[in-house]
């Protein structure tokens, strides 16, 4: 950065007034979207990075929101799904490619219902609606996002 130079890892200081720029993590957020059935809904990525895989619904969260608000919004923008209830599961950091810039989240994972996905469509950047009838048939090779396959892992290790 021009005018600005390295204090430490995690932070950028002004050369000239001394403004002391710490890069801390955007926030993003991401769901288990199940049905009162039990199965799982997933989106196949319609943009980069990782074009064509599977991914959880969700997205970065906005200024001025709390994580439960950005969640039912992405899930609505992408799924056309309105959630009902949702739980925090657990939160992985993460490093999100966007447009060659290299964006460190901290993506916060949740478990949501709906009551059915009957009404689904892929909107937004979602490519493809995918449904699965189990956890066990989410694998994690599948999903072209790292925190995402750590996060599948994680929820499939769970009881």
């Amino acid at each position: 950065m021009k005018g600005f130079r390295s204090q430490n890892e995690k932070a950028k200081q002004c050369a000239s007034c001394g403004f002391v720029y710490y890069f801390n993590p955007s926030a993003a957020v991401a769901c288990f979207l199940k049905d009162s059935e039990g199965c799982y809904l997933l989106v196949r990525r319609g943009q980069e990075p990782a074009k064509g895989t599977l991914d959880l619904p969700g997205g970065f969260v906005d200024l001025y929101e709390n994580a439960e608000e950005a969640l039912r919004r992405e899930v609505r923008e992408e799924t056309d799904l309105d959630v009902m209830s949702c739980r925090y599961l657990f939160s992985i950091p993460n490093i999100y490619l966007y447009a060659g810039f290299e964006v460190h989240t901290l993506d916060l994972f949740f478990e949501c219902l709906v009551d059915d996905f009957s009404g689904a469509k892929a909107k937004d950047d979602a490519a493809e609606i995918v449904i699965c009838t189990s956890k066990e048939e989410m694998q994690p090779k599948a999903f072209g996002l790292a925190s995402i396959q750590k996060a599948i892992l994680h929820y499939s290790s769970e009881g």
